[in-house]
């Protein structure tokens, strides 16, 4: 298990300088250290997100790896992990970190043509932050993610 989780961080890692190339950031306040590092969900005790938040190659650039859950009658509670994914257009405020991932590889066949998906990170301390879908962020059963900085 560490080894697969050791695997999916270098993923991130790699995906991370990947995306920095892929999309033209704008210019970030020179506070964006408060974002770094490595941020991770739990829920039902099993992972449920990693985000991985750097500035190789001199811009504000990351990747995201979500879980699925399954939840079969009888059965605990498992976890998968998906693909990670680039983050589009990183943009950090300060206090607020936003970004679009593809949704493409979510579901398919049937998200294939989807559009991206839009993010926000909000920092609730020096190593907690909010992560919300903001296409579920009107919606009151929307999962709650409670990111904790585990790696800077």
């Amino acid at each position: 298990m560490k080894t697969r989780i050791a695997v999916l961080c270098a993923s991130l890692a790699v995906l991370a300088a990947t995306a920095q190339s892929q999309s033209a950031a704008p210019s970030q306040p020179a506070n964006t250290a408060s974002i770094f590092g490595i941020w991770r969900c739990q829920m039902d005790g099993l992972p449920a997100v990693a985000l991985n938040i750097t500035d190789e190659g001199g811009s504000l650039s990351g990747a995201v790896l979500f879980y699925l859950h399954r939840r079969d009658p009888g059965q605990p509670v498992t976890a998968s992990a998906g693909v990670p994914e680039p983050l589009f257009h990183p943009r950090f405020d300060g206090k607020t970190l936003s970004f679009e991932v593809s949704h493409r590889r979510a579901h398919p066949p049937r998200t294939l043509n989807d559009p991206p998906v839009a993010f926000q990170v909000t920092l609730q301390g020096p190593d907690k932050a909010q992560l919300i879908n903001l296409s579920e962020a009107h919606d009151p059963n929307a999962p709650v993610y409670i990111l904790v900085r585990s790696e800077y």
